[in-house]
């Protein structure tokens, strides 16, 4: 029988049990996958500890990658041996095996591997809206990226360095800051020992910057909207410190009519048209080489707790991979 973690209370990483579960063959529209490999978000953070609630007892787990093993009767765009990925918003990659719906999956070219679609679906696609579609970057730009360090601030620093932005990143450590320049971020800041807002008026000389994306929150929020240049745009995509304060309108306006969007990657590929465009520019970009991946942890799915004790602890740096 094939295995999936489950977890039927909110907590920590103990409540995460590795468990034999029934998969299904695939419906009408759906496909089902064996997973080769599984990615590691901090959002799977949020629904284990309940800040994201779901009816319980349930998964984790957004995105993976692996091999087509059976379709529904009226399903043609996919075919059993196919290579595929996936991100989807209904929590449950964590698993050997599952079914999905198909419209939700897209094929891996030759050049991409199983584990490097596993770790680009969510982060990669999230990189995409922010760049592309949120605040589109243009060269000339500068811009602020918060945990750049992080997955999806990898990802972000190469991409836009690759746009002919400059990147200014806030990171955690010493190690942190050297790997985000290494990955394109012109002015890494450890913002452990830095006030991040008066370096970034020292690097724009006093101009600020056009567009902040913050997925930390709570603890970069007022920092935040002081480096935003009049008229710039607070894209807040995530809470890892925890959620913002109550919004109040007065501290936009009175910097200079600031805008402010919470995007979620689900709304930006709702559609299959998008998710199509934005998976194809995706690895379009990756297998130009201007944009890699960074997959620096591994752990059995088995071990997803240590790998959530470890992600909480900021001990990992670019993507994991959890094995099935």
């Amino acid at each position: 029988m094939p295995k999936a973690i489950r977890y039927d209370q909110a907590g920590g990483p103990e409540v995460m049990k590795w468990v034999d579960v029934e998969v299904s063959e695939p419906q009408a529209g759906q496909v089902r996958v064996k997973q080769h490999a599984v990615g590691l978000n901090y959002i799977d953070v949020y629904f284990r500890t309940g800040l994201y609630p779901q009816p319980l007892p349930a998964g984790l787990g957004m995105e993976a990658a692996g091999e087509v093993t059976a379709v529904g009767d009226d399903v043609t765009a996919f075919k059993p041996g196919d290579r595929v990925a996936y991100v989807w918003s209904s929590p449950g990659a964590y698993a050997q095996e599952r079914v999905l719906p198909a419209d939700r999956l897209v094929k891996l070219p030759d050049g991409i591997s199983y584990d490097e679609a596993a770790s680009v679906m969510l982060q990669g696609l999230t990189a995409h809206y922010l760049l592309r579609r949120t605040y589109p970057v243009k060269a000339g730009d500068t811009i602020l990226i918060h945990a750049a360090a992080g997955g999806v601030g990898l990802l972000v620093c190469q991409w836009a360095k690759a746009l002919g932005a400059t990147v200014i990143g806030t990171v955690g450590s010493d190690e942190k800051a050297e790997l985000a320049k290494a990955h394109g971020c012109d002015h890494p800041i450890v913002y452990t020992r830095e006030n991040f807002t008066q370096r970034v008026r020292a690097i724009t000389n006093d101009a600020l910057v056009p567009v902040v994306y913050d997925s930390i929150g709570k603890d970069t929020y007022v920092g935040s909207l002081d480096s935003l240049a009049p008229l710039g745009l607070f894209v807040s995509f995530g809470n890892a410190s925890g959620p913002l304060p109550p919004i109040d309108s007065k501290e936009f306006s009175s910097r200079g009519s600031l805008f402010f969007t919470r995007p979620t990657l689900f709304s930006y590929i709702a559609k299959r048209a998008d998710l199509e465009a934005a998976a194809a520019e995706l690895f379009d970009v990756l297998l130009s080489g201007k944009v890699k991946t960074s997959i620096n942890q591994r752990y059995p799915l088995a071990e997803v707790g240590r790998a959530h004790d470890d992600l909480e602890a900021r001990k990992t740096t670019g993507s994991t991979i959890l094995v099935p």
